[in-house]
């Protein structure tokens, strides 16, 4: 994993790393944007902005970082709850809003006020890419789940605010701290969002997954000429809008794979230089529910993509509980 995330350099506009350290304040420089800390190895906290700790155990034995570096020189801020960072073309955020006694619902609904108040305050108001981790994503029954109360909650959050989604995550920790952890990427300009030909897309789908419809693109392809990678949202073993392979995680795991494929295929049939082959610029965050299948993931990730694709695999459980893996990432 490290070596091949070492060949990877920050000669671009956004290059992201997944670095072991035993000092993490050592990745913080100059060009830092952002600086992930993964699980009980990692600190919960560094004295810089940039910092931000996710409660999801890796698999690895030593810590595991993600590192997004930019070309250019970052200032990091902070503006109340909200901390981050900006070289000057992009900006990374994040802000994190406890439960309290209205739940999961009520949070995810001032979280999202917060960031669009941020966002419009900012001179990169166009959000790219978000990432959501939250406790106990599927504890509950019926629309009292709180994934669906978490949805609600966005929906309401996110109203008038947007014309179209951004890419999107959303994962669930296993630590008992009920608080939602939002972070994202934003840039001055809108990208293209994209969705699957293989699936129904998210924010279309039907009552049955609850009362709103989850609020996120399956891709998104930046602005032509601004050198990013697309941006993949968490992807599963869906297709139209239905589970497949319940509790085949190796079938999982491929239709995932499928799925992958064809968003690529479709970025490129809008931008001819994205790749339609996974590689060293397509850094993967591989979630497994099941801490027993990691092995079986580890041996058909390295089967299925090539040897110097970099990618963490974490434990996680996902927003369906019939959904044993999904992955997200950025590629090219």
């Amino acid at each position: 994993m490290a070596a091949a995330a070492d060949r990877m350099t920050a000669a671009r506009p956004l290059s992201v790393r997944y670095r072991q350290a035993g000092d993490p304040a050592e990745l913080l420089g100059p060009n830092t944007l952002a600086l992930f800390g993964f699980g009980d190895a990692a600190p919960r906290q560094l004295d810089d902005p940039r910092y931000l700790h996710v409660g999801l155990q890796t698999a690895e034995s030593a810590p595991v970082y993600e590192l997004w570096e930019s070309d250019r020189p970052v200032e990091a801020w902070r503006d109340g709850n909200v901390a981050g960072a900006s070289d000057g073309r992009l900006s990374f955020g994040w802000l994190e809003e406890g439960e309290g006694e209205a739940g999961i619902r009520s949070a995810s609904e001032r979280a999202y006020r917060r960031f669009f108040e941020h966002l419009s305050s900012r001179p990169h108001s166009h959000p790219l890419r978000i990432w959501n981790y939250l406790d106990a994503i599927t504890d509950g029954e019926g629309d009292d789940e709180r994934y669906r109360q978490f949805c609600v909650g966005r929906a309401d959050g996110m109203h008038d605010h947007l014309d179209e989604f951004p890419a999107a995550t959303a994962i669930g920790r296993r630590d008992g701290q009920r608080h939602l952890q939002l972070y994202w990427l934003a840039s001055a300009d809108s990208g293209r969002p994209l969705e699957n030909p293989r699936q129904v897309a998210a924010w279309q789908y039907p009552r049955e997954y609850g009362p709103r419809s989850p609020s996120f693109a399956r891709a998104m392809l930046p602005a032509a000429g601004a050198g990013l990678p697309l941006m993949l949202s968490g992807t599963a073993a869906v297709v139209g809008h239905r589970t497949q392979h319940v509790d085949d995680i190796t079938e999982q795991l491929e239709e995932t794979l499928r799925n992958l494929d064809a968003l690529l295929a479709e970025a490129q049939r809008h931008a001819s230089r994205i790749d339609t082959v996974f590689g060293p610029g397509s850094p993967l965050k591989v979630y497994v529910r099941r801490p027993d299948d990691v092995p079986c993931v580890e041996r058909l990730l390295s089967e299925r993509l090539p040897p110097d694709t970099p990618r963490l695999i974490l434990h996680a459980d996902i927003c369906r509980r019939d959904l044993l893996v999904e992955i997200d990432g950025f590629h090219g």
